[in-house]
C-alpha cells in the first residue's frame, strides 16, 4: 500500500459490533484503507477492556448490541480520553442517543465505503497529532 494513502487514516481502530459478518466487513475494509491494526469487541465489557489496555486512535460503535446493551458507556469513556468515534446503526435517524451524545457523528448501516472512509479520515484529522 502506498504510504501516502494511510497518512490520513487512524493507526489503531476499535470496532464494537455484535454481528460477526459486519464486524469482519468493517475490519477488512478499514485495513484496506491503511489502518495498521483493527481490534474488535462484540460487547461493552470487552470493548472497555481493550480501551483500558490501549486506547484506540478511532472507534466505530454499533449503537445497539445483543441483550439490550448500548455502546453509550464506551462513547463516554472515549470522550474522556479524547478519542474520536462514530456511531454506526441500522436504525437510521430514528435512533435516540442520550443528550450528551446527540451531536456525535453517525453512519447508517449499510454505509458506503466512501462514507466509512470519510468518517475515519475526518475523525483522524480532528485528533491532535
Amino acid at each position: 500500500m502506498d504510504p501516502a494513502h494511510n497518512i490520513c487514516m487512524p493507526g489503531d481502530v476499535l470496532i464494537v459490533e455484535d454481528d460477526p459478518m459486519i464486524s469482519l466487513y468493517f475490519e477488512d475494509t478499514i485495513l484496506g484503507f491503511g489502518a495498521r491494526t483493527v481490534r474488535t469487541a462484540a460487547n461493552v465489557a470487552r470493548a472497555l477492556d481493550l480501551i483500558a489496555a490501549h486506547a484506540p486512535d478511532f472507534a466505530l460503535l454499533d449503537v445497539g448490541l445483543v441483550r439490550g446493551e448500548t455502546t453509550f458507556a464506551i462513547a463516554e469513556r472515549l470522550d474522556a480520553l479524547g478519542v474520536p468515534y462514530v456511531f454506526v446503526t441500522g436504525y437510521g435517524a430514528e435512533i435516540r442517543l442520550p443528550p450528551s451524545l446527540a451531536d456525535k457523528p453517525r453512519l447508517t448501516k449499510p454505509c458506503s465505503i466512501d462514507a466509512l472512509q470519510a468518517a475515519l479520515r475526518q475523525g483522524h484529522s480532528a485528533q491532535p497529532q
